[in-house]
């Protein structure tokens, strides 16, 4: 079941290249889907009146979303084959996301969440465990780093499609329905490659967070720092005397170093017998990165220095705990372990915003900071104590 997949010389090592394009035209269907649609809907929202309060617990749905969804998706690609299932996905996805213009009743949007964010979450799982499964072993970090790469691209390109098409009329909606659907057209083109799941997982899904947590604990912080940190990080910038333009940009620094690290990191993961050092050494330079943010609050070029590098290990953290995840488990295990490691990120996203939130208001504006010392230290720790008392597991 956790076998490791060595690298092996020969066919196997080749890329397939049908698979490794409708698995990223999913992940860019997925990233531009969620760029563009998160900041329409909270728009659209707003203008109708509706209070913050309600805007906010209707966004949270797409992490309940995925907590839901990521337990039934490998029984649904068992049933139906991971190709079907990405189809049926996708146009559930495009018909719900059309559904949010036409519903105006806003209590119908929260079922409506459920089922979009619920269909996006089984394309991103499936597209993940495709990739891992037709990953070459001494490729798997590259392609993995190229996967990682065009996410963070589709999540840039929605709210640049959302500044050109504005939220008014049909348009906006069409326009994320039809990304969707043209991802369809190379996954059915490659639909024989799509690897199957013949045999039901061994073990019941919540197991599989702990089968391999040097990388779901990864994913679990990767979630939490990112999204709390894009959530409040312009709040702390701006604390801090920096003007809301100079907190924007240093955002997209941060957004840089995710994309930019992304394909050197999973090459380098490659060339390492065992990728938790790997996973341990970005713990510590997070950890260290956000322990420095406090002290060069006062400098925006120091700040934008540490960012750069910061974001690159933070987003990090996914490729290459995707990429461990990856080279422990294979077939059936690897769906379900893929699903864990998208529940393990779903929490993440959950949990982050409302710790440093909390931090922020019991420590003054340097608990963002500390608060995501925390989270990198008790990854640290978990990392540690896998290579001392687990050396040959994950």
């Amino acid at each position: 079941m956790t076998q490791p997949q060595s690298g092996t010389s020969g066919p196997v090592e080749s890329i397939h290249w049908r698979s490794l394009i409708a698995a990223v035209a999913a992940i860019s269907a997925v990233g531009i889907a969620i760029g563009l649609g998160l900041p329409l809907l909270s728009i659209i929202m707003e203008k109708r009146g509706i209070s913050s309060t309600m805007i906010g617990i209707n966004s949270a749905m797409a992490g309940l979303a995925a907590m839901v969804a990521a337990p039934f998706t490998t029984r649904l690609a068992h049933a139906w084959g991971t190709s079907t299932t990405m189809l049926a996905a996708i146009l559930l996805a495009a018909v719900s996301g059309l559904g949010f213009y036409y519903i105006q009743n806003f209590l119908l949007w929260f079922p409506l969440r459920l089922v979009f964010h619920g269909a996006i979450t089984t394309l991103f799982i499936l597209s993940e465990f495709w990739i891992n499964a037709a990953a070459p072993p001494r490729r798997r970090g590259l392609v993995l780093g190229i996967y990682a790469t065009v996410l963070s691209l589709g999540f840039a390109t929605g709210p640049l499609l959302f500044s050109l098409l504005g939220s008014d009329g049909v348009l906006p909606f069409a326009v994320g329905a039809a990304i969707i659907l043209l991802a369809a057209v190379p996954i059915f083109i490659a639909r024989g490659e799509s690897p199957d799941i013949d045999e039901k997982p061994e073990l019941h899904f919540m197991r599989y967070i702990l089968l391999v947590p040097t990388a779901t604990a990864a994913v679990f912080i990767f979630g939490a720092v990112e999204v709390g940190g894009l959530s409040l990080f312009p709040i702390y910038a701006t604390r801090a005397g920096f003007s809301e333009p100079q907190a924007a940009l240093l955002l997209t620094v941060m957004g840089i170093g995710n994309m930019a690290f992304q394909i050197p990191l999973g090459m380098l993961s490659d060339r390492m017998k065992d990728r938790r050092r790997l996973l341990t050494i970005m713990a510590v330079i997070g950890l260290v990165g956000a322990f420095c943010l406090p002290l060069i609050s006062h400098s925006w070029v120091l700040m934008a220095t540490v960012l750069l590098l910061w974001g690159g290990c933070v987003a990090g953290l996914y490729t290459v705990g995707l990429s461990h995840l990856g080279s422990r488990l294979v077939g059936a295990d690897l769906a379900a372990a893929n699903a864990a490691f998208i529940f393990c990120y779903a929490v993440g996203t959950v949990v982050g915003p409302q710790a440093i939130g909390a931090a922020m208001d019991v420590s003054g504006n340097d608990g963002f900071a500390w608060a995501i010392v925390a989270f990198f230290g008790f990854y640290l720790v978990l990392s540690l104590a896998r290579m001392v008392f687990r050396p040959k597991r994950g």
